[in-house]
């Protein structure tokens, strides 16, 4: 590619829209030069609109309600007032297949077409319909063929696009790109400088994404079903309260146990649960890298809840911090505060929007 600097200082706007189960996040990030601003940002919530959520689970696969998400992402739009209709839409990684495979050494010409014929083994759907995508994580393609070469693969139902197309096309924007969430995290968390191997751990309201990233490019990503959304699920049952009051008590208390002995109580085996399998992920790792993971990155909207990022730094023994996908970007000093509270639970739709001022 030949880098052309009248094109790289013009200024250019994408959107980053993040369509969650039951919250829709858009943000609107500018670039001019090697300057990066947030315009503009907004969420909206299913229940504002609706009693149901945008998200179902039918056939074992994820469906997209595309008339009311369309409705939802013109309002937000509408709110905070974006300026462009260029877009990046985040596939949630629940709805995504990931796997690695090592293939012997190779030259780049030879490498398309053994890694399409090692999908036929690996991708557990007919690769008629699904879209494949994949990146060297280990090695290099070379006609010295020294080395074996580790592959990341990717793989999204094709129904899944053509939902996401259908929406874009409903809410009048120009759909530019689609990528995996935990990409988006990435690029919005880990430095470009970053040497450690790094943890994220995204606790959403459907899933929970625990993937190992080690100079950036990311090594294995793994999610279970311990999610959010399951923790107020769990203490509205215990306590026999309103969906809506046991979400306001997670948020509030969580695992304080001098405030709320009773929340800690419910909410503790939960955790423990989540953390278990985060263990097993990291141990594993560890032992067959022998690389040791350095430090835990948190995100998704319950990275927030009281003491559980000490509890994690507790119990994994690491560096943990909360995501703040805000940090590189310029934005109104008035801001600092409502951002760094938000920055968890905005981190992929901030990925997607540079997603798109960098390509």
């Amino acid at each position: 590619m030949i880098w052309n600097p009248i094109e790289f200082f013009l200024p250019k706007k994408f959107l980053g829209i993040d369509i969650g189960t039951s919250l829709i996040k858009i943000v609107e990030i500018s670039r001019f030069g090697n300057r990066r601003r947030l315009e503009n940002y907004g969420a909206l919530s299913s229940s504002i609109l609706y009693e149901k959520a945008f998200r179902t689970f039918e056939k074992n696969t994820l469906f997209l309600s595309s008339d009311d998400i369309a409705r939802a992402i013109k309002a937000i739009m509408e709110e905070a007032k974006t300026k462009t209709k260029q877009t990046v839409f985040s596939i949630p990684d629940f709805s995504t297949f990931f796997t690695n495979f090592t293939l012997p050494p190779m030259t780049e010409d030879e490498l398309p077409q053994a890694v399409q014929y090692a999908a036929r083994q690996h991708v557990p759907m007919p690769l008629g319909e699904v879209t494949l995508d994949w990146q060297l994580i280990e090695g290099r393609a070379s006609n010295q063929k020294k080395t074996n070469l580790r592959v990341l693969l990717v793989a999204v139902p094709n129904e899944v696009i053509n939902q996401y197309r259908k929406i874009a096309q409903l809410s009048g924007l120009e759909l530019v790109a689609l990528e995996a969430e935990v990409f988006g995290l990435i690029r919005s968390l880990v430095e470009e400088d970053e040497k450690r191997t790094i943890a994220l751990i995204d606790v959403g309201a459907q899933s929970t994404t625990c993937s190992i990233i080690e100079k950036r490019i990311l090594q294995l990503s793994h999610s279970f079903d311990m999610s959010g959304n399951e923790f107020t699920k769990i203490i509205s049952k215990s306590l026999g309260t309103e969906y809506s009051k046991a979400e306001d008590y997670k948020k509030k208390y969580g695992l304080l146990s001098d405030q709320s002995p009773k929340i800690q109580e419910i909410l503790l085996p939960l955790v423990d649960s989540l953390l278990k399998e985060v263990e097993g992920i990291i141990n594993n790792f560890e032992i067959r890298k022998e690389k040791e993971i350095q430090k835990v990155i948190l995100a998704g909207g319950s990275a927030f809840l009281p003491v559980l990022k000490e509890y994690f730094a507790e119990v994994l023994k690491k560096e943990v911090e909360i995501a703040n996908p805000f940090s590189n970007l310029f934005y109104s000093p008035i801001l600092e505060k409502t951002l760094e509270k938000m920055g968890p639970g905005y981190a992929i739709a901030v990925g997607m929007a540079l997603r798109g001022i960098e390509y």
